[in-house]
C-alpha cells in the first residue's frame, strides 16, 4: 500500500487514502470493507458520520486552499 493522503475538498468532504486505520475516541477500530479511500464528513450533516454521504451538497461552502501554519511554540 501507499502512504496516507488526505485531500480536503472545495465544498466537501475530507479524502483519505493510502494506509490507515480509523478508530474512535475509546480506540476502537471502524470496519471499513477493504476500502483504502473514504470522505470524511466536514459539514456536520451525514447520517453517517464520520463518514461523508454527500449531505454537504449546496449546504456547505468552503474553499480548500493551501497555507502555511505558525511555527510551534
Amino acid at each position: 500500500m501507499s502512504k496516507t493522503k488526505i485531500t480536503i475538498n472545495t465544498n466537501g468532504s475530507i479524502k483519505v487514502e493510502g494506509e490507515f486505520e480509523i478508530v474512535d475516541k475509546t480506540g476502537n477500530t471502524y470496519d471499513l470493507g477493504g476500502r483504502e479511500i473514504v470522505g470524511l464528513c466536514r459539514c456536520g450533516l451525514s447520517k453517517n458520520k464520520p463518514f461523508c454521504d454527500g449531505s454537504h451538497n449546496g449546504n456547505f461552502e468552503h474553499q480548500a486552499e493551501a497555507f502555511a501554519l505558525p511555527p510551534k511554540k
